[in-house]
C-alpha cells in the first residue's frame, strides 16, 4: 500500500501532519512532532514580532466535546523561526511555516524571513478566528485573499499553502488563493465559538470568543473540503477535527490528498499511529493502491 502523497509540490512519506497550533514554536517541539511520526511538522503561526497572546484562560474542554481556545496567536516571532528549521533539517523532517500579519506589508515581511531561513513550504493563516487583525478578518475577503497571496508568491519561490476558515466565500476566497499563486489549501481552521459559565454568568475565555475545534467541526470541515474539490479540483489538505483513521478517509474521499491532526494530538502521538495503520487497511478493503487513488472518490 502506498501511503506517500506529493502535496504543494512536497514529497511526503504519508498523508498526516500536525495542524499549526500544536507545538511547533521551538526545536524541542519540532523533536516532539517528529517522535509522532508526522509527514511534516508544520509550526505555530508566526508573527514578525514576538506575541505573548492573551491572559488565561485559553483552552477549554467543552463538556459537550471538542476544545474551545483563544491563544492569541502566542508565537516566538520570526527570528524563531531559524532554530526550527535548523532542527527539523537535522531529523530530516519537512518544515511547513504558518504565518500571520495584519496587512500585506506584515505577511510579505515574515515570508521573506521564513523563506531566508529555509522552511519547506509557507502555509498562509488567513483564517484565525479569535485575534483581531489577524486571519478570518482577511480571510472573508475574496480580494484580500488574492493580494495577500499574490504579494508573498512574488517574493518566495518555496510553495504556499492558504489555510482559510468557515465562511459564505469559501469557494471564492479559495479560487483567489489559488489564482494569485498557493500550490494548496488548508481547510478549515477552528470555528468561532464561545463558551459561558452559567454560575459565574460570564464567558470563560479571557478573550471572549475563541475557536471552537475537535469532533465537533468535523462533519463542517468535510463539507468545505467536498465543496471546494467539487468547484476547483485542488489539492487540499484536509483539517478539522481528525481524531481517528475514519475521519481522515472522511476528508480523503471529500477530496483532500493530506491531512492535519490538531487537537487529538493533545493527548499523545499515538493517533497517528492508528490513523496511518487504518488508512493502510482501509485502502486493501478498498481495493486502492495509494491514497491518490482515494481522492475525491466520494464526489457524485
Amino acid at each position: 500500500m502506498l501511503l506517500g502523497v506529493n502535496v504543494a509540490g512536497l514529497s511526503l512519506k504519508h498523508p498526516v501532519m500536525n495542524a499549526s497550533g500544536i507545538l511547533g514554536s521551538s526545536p524541542e517541539h519540532v523533536d516532539i512532532l517528529v517522535s509522532y511520526n508526522v509527514s511534516a511538522v508544520v509550526t505555530k503561526t508566526i508573527t514578525l514580532q514576538p506575541r505573548e497572546g492573551y491572559e488565561t484562560p485559553i483552552i477549554i474542554e467543552l463538556p459537550s466535546g471538542g476544545v474551545l481556545n483563544a491563544v492569541g496567536l502566542a508565537n516566538p516571532g520570526a527570528e524563531a523561526v531559524k532554530s526550527l528549521v535548523s532542527r527539523a533539517k537535522a531529523l530530516k523532517a519537512p518544515l511547513i511555516a504558518s504565518i500571520g500579519g495584519r496587512n500585506e506589508g506584515e505577511f510579505i515581511d515574515v515570508a521573506i524571513a521564513v523563506d531566508e531561513a529555509g522552511v519547506d513550504a509557507i502555509e498562509l493563516n488567513l483564517s484565525c478566528p479569535h485575534t483581531k487583525g489577524y486571519g478570518i478578518e482577511i480571510g472573508v475577503d475574496p480580494h484580500n485573499v488574492y493580494s495577500v497571496t499574490k504579494n508573498v508568491a512574488s517574493i518566495t519561490t518555496k510553495p504556499i499553502l492558504a489555510k482559510l476558515g468557515l465562511s459564505d466565500s469559501i469557494v471564492k476566497s479559495c479560487e483567489k488563493a489559488l489564482s494569485a499563486g498557493a500550490k494548496a489549501l488548508t481547510l478549515i481552521n477552528t470555528v468561532k465559538a464561545m463558551f459561558i459559565d452559567v454560575y459565574a454568568a460570564k464567558p470563560v475565555l479571557s478573550n471572549i470568543f475563541g475557536g471552537l475545534s475537535g469532533p465537533p467541526i468535523h462533519p463542517i470541515a468535510v463539507r468545505v473540503v467536498y465543496e471546494v474539490y467539487r468547484e476547483l479540483k485542488p489539492e487540499i489538505v484536509g483539517c478539522g477535527g481528525v481524531s481517528m483513521w475514519s475521519d481522515a478517509a472522511e476528508l480523503i474521499l471529500a477530496g483532500a490528498k493530506a491531512i492535519q491532526v490538531g487537537t487529538a494530538l493533545m493527548k499523545g502521538g499515538e493517533v497517528v499511529t492508528h490513523i496511518l495503520k487504518g488508512l493502510e487497511e482501509w485502502l486493501k478493503i478498498m481495493n486502492l493502491k495509494s491514497i491518490e487513488e482515494a481522492v475525491g472518490l466520494a464526489q457524485v
